[in-house]
């Protein structure tokens, strides 16, 4: 493959189909996606539309029935799950709608932990998780258990485990989906401040108006495709595709 500049993650028509008795499903059918290092790209559709499916395969979560994903112009596609593990590990970040925090961990166990598997020693993960901690406004939580937390400091935390391996892709299923407003809104403003510093931010969500508020490039998914294809340019969306919005 030629090597695309800027290009940290496409997926070139790839699908993900499902067996399910003698039917098959279609999560995905053929689905295209170019993620640009810098970005801000929202995945957005329905529920049902696909795009939990896809983001599992942009995070290199899950491996496609075909086609072929590409992260930093090596393909992925065919990897063992150890091996997609460990690229993953290195390179992308996730924060997840219901947070996945340890309960019995403390907020700075739990952001320690990917750093255990990335074969860091303990004084630099002590170090790098009280830093991430401090950046998130939790340095008088660090010894608390996500019990004690409230949903926003949770996702917080979530966001400073994310980061935690300096990855460059920080993706972020429904990021606000489980906050009142006041705090999804700080919590959108962090990931745009991490933008601004050069973190490509990649966000699944249903909520169109946040879409366009936060991210430059809005992929639109609907039965298994993308129905639409959004960038922000000078400040106005240029549309391709089946557009409504």
């Amino acid at each position: 493959m030629v090597k695309k500049q800027n290009v940290i993650i496409e997926l070139e028509n790839v699908g993900k189909h499902y067996e399910m008795g003698e039917e098959v499903v279609k999560a995905l059918d053929g689905i295209s996606i170019r993620v640009k290092k810098g970005d801000f790209v929202a995945i957005m559709g329905p529920s049902g539309s696909g795009k939990s499916t896809g983001m599992n395969l942009v995070g290199s979560l899950d491996l496609p029935t075909f086609g072929e994903i590409y992260l930093d112009n090596e393909n992925i596609s065919h990897l063992t799950e150890s091996e997609l593990a460990q690229v993953r590990g290195k390179k992308i970040g996730f924060i997840f709608q219901q947070f996945n925090l340890i309960p019995n961990l403390t907020a700075k166990e739990n952001v320690m932990l990917p750093m255990l598997f990335q074969d860091k020693d303990k004084e630099e993960r002590e170090e790098k998780a009280e830093e991430l901690l401090n950046l998130v406004d939790l340095e008088d939580r660090m010894d608390h258990y996500p019990g004690q937390l409230s949903g926003g400091q949770q996702q917080r935390v979530a966001i400073a485990r994310a980061l935690s391996n300096e990855p460059e892709v920080l993706l972020a299923d429904e990021p606000t989906g489980n906050l009142d407003s006041v705090t999804g809104e700080r919590v959108m403003k962090f990931l745009d401040k991490l933008n601004q510093n050069g973190t490509t931010i990649i966000i699944v969500t249903h909520d169109v108006e946040l879409g366009k508020k936060h991210a430059k490039t809005i992929y639109m998914v609907k039965d298994g495709n993308v129905d639409c294809l959004m960038k922000k340019i000078n400040g106005k969306w240029k549309k391709e595709g089946k557009c409504e919005q």
